[in-house]
């Protein structure tokens, strides 16, 4: 996992559109980079509405949302068109960025051991370094609980 103070480091993935998006790309912005597990998931919906809802905020900020898991670009669309997200979902299904992130490993529930994604958020800031890191994720208050941290 990264901490504070870490640069982050930058990646090259499809968004939901398979168009490619590196975190150069937002150069002297503020990023919030959101891992979730499963695009479609109740959970990772009502947190993806929350970004949707609150994204006027986030802009007004010069602070770009991205939202990042391990399905393809053709479930990313699905989930991003259902809910009609206006921020890139990235699909990393090498986990190259998840694991460099350190989001990507070993989880347990139910007594049953599997490789997944952790509930973490970034915040960078706009050089790219880690801000914030938010282990505790509460999915539907979580827009604005960040935007509650950066205010």
């Amino acid at each position: 996992m990264l901490c504070v103070g870490d640069k982050a480091p930058n990646f090259m993935l499809p968004d939901q559109d398979e168009n490619l998006i590196s975190l150069s790309n937002f150069k002297n912005q503020g990023v919030v980079i959101w891992f979730f597990p499963k695009a479609s998931t109740p959970g990772w919906k009502n947190e993806g509405i929350g970004f949707r809802d609150e994204l006027k905020k986030y802009n007004k900020l010069n602070i770009v949302v991205i939202g990042v898991s391990a399905d393809p670009p053709t479930k990313q669309k699905k989930f991003s068109v259902r809910n009609n997200f206006k921020y890139p979902l990235l699909c990393d299904e090498s986990h190259t960025m998840l694991e460099s992130y350190g989001v990507w490993g070993l989880k347990k529930f139910m007594g049953r051991e599997y490789m997944g994604i952790s509930r973490i958020t970034y915040i960078l800031n706009s050089d790219h370094t880690v801000k914030e890191v938010i282990e505790k994720v509460n999915t539907k208050s979580h827009a604005c609980d960040i935007l509650d941290i950066i205010g």
